[in-house]
């Protein structure tokens, strides 16, 4: 097999450590997209890969190429994949597939069961862009978006007596954010892609943090004020730390807003923060260039390795012929 063909086992590698700095020096709209068509390409193609490795190993077996009509002689010429490797790379594949259809069904489920809670919340007669807002009678300091048509936010009592008026406009412009722009898509996407490749988690965790930071710009666009923005996330982040949260933990599989436990520290508050008191962030082509030709490399490679399995298997053929 090619050098090539191992690109796109190789390049998730180089993708999870330049998450974070996409993350933080993109317009976090251009820094989602980019990261969760990326984790996509990279886990569709490294998962191809592993097929295509697999499937050539299977070559060098005498009983696939008769039920082919392939000879064997013509195929051990073109060197595809060793027999170990193949079982190997058939391993992985499975425990992909596995993963992946284990995240959707837990996604799955958590939605529903999102949906059956906020359905027996009572409604707070207020609407904002065909967004529902309902209030639930808890002292715990939360406030969230539950996805899917129409999304729903949810707010506590205990949050809304931690912010004051103009403070509380800031966080209902943040969910609506979120439920307008379909962020929960892209964290499903993005957890999806992690579980058929863990090595692209990095990309996942960065995914949920542009979402939120996608948000915060919302928010500060609506409020008129950066600084304002800052101060409600920092509040609204050290009241729910001081208090006990009790949010449901199908919310939390949901990756709506960041699902780490309290006890864990503040996660990516401070640098939602510290990115709000700075000057917003400019596009950087040069940066989304070079991520879109790494991973562009990755399927690209991916798919001449498929090209050449399938060059492979018409020669082997017409030998036998």
């Amino acid at each position: 097999m090619h050098v090539l063909y191992w690109l796109p086992l190789v390049i998730p590698l180089i993708a999870a450590m330049a998450a974070r700095p996409l993350a933080d020096r993109l317009p976090p709209r251009t820094a989602t997209w980019l990261l969760a068509s990326g984790a996509v390409v990279l886990a569709g193609a490294s998962c191809g890969v592993l097929g295509v490795l697999a499937l050539a190993a299977a070559l060098r077996l005498p009983f696939v190429d008769a039920m082919g009509g392939m000879s064997l002689s013509a195929v051990s010429q073109r060197d595809p994949a060793s027999l170990p490797l193949g079982i190997f790379a058939s391993a992985l594949l499975a425990a992909a597939a596995i993963a992946a259809c284990r995240a959707a069904w837990l996604r799955t489920a958590a939605l529903i069961a999102a949906h059956r809670q906020t359905r027996r919340m009572p409604r707070t007669g207020a609407r904002a862009s065909s967004v529902d807002a309902v209030i639930v009678d808890d002292d715990s300091v939360d406030a969230y978006t539950v996805p899917g048509w129409p999304s729903r936010i949810v707010v506590t009592s205990g949050m809304l007596a931690a912010l004051g008026p103009a403070e509380r406009d800031v966080m209902l412009a943040h969910e609506r954010a979120h439920a307008s722009a379909c962020h929960y898509l892209f964290t499903a996407v993005a957890r999806l892609a992690a579980a058929a490749n863990p090595l692209l988690g990095p990309l996942a965790t960065e995914i949920s943090f542009s979402v939120e930071r996608w948000a915060d710009e919302n928010a500060a666009a609506a409020a008129g004020s950066r600084s304002m923005a800052a101060r409600t996330i920092a509040k609204a982040a050290l009241a729910a730390t001081s208090a006990s949260t009790a949010r449901a933990r199908s919310v939390a599989l949901l990756g709506v807003v960041p699902s780490a436990p309290a006890n864990r520290g503040a996660g990516h508050v401070p640098r939602r923060v510290a990115a709000l008191l700075a000057p917003p962030p400019r596009r950087r082509l040069l940066l989304v260039v070079l991520a879109v030709a790494l991973v562009a490399i990755a399927g690209l490679s991916a798919l001449d390795a498929a090209h050449d399995l399938h060059s492979m298997i018409e020669l082997a053929q017409a030998a036998a012929a």
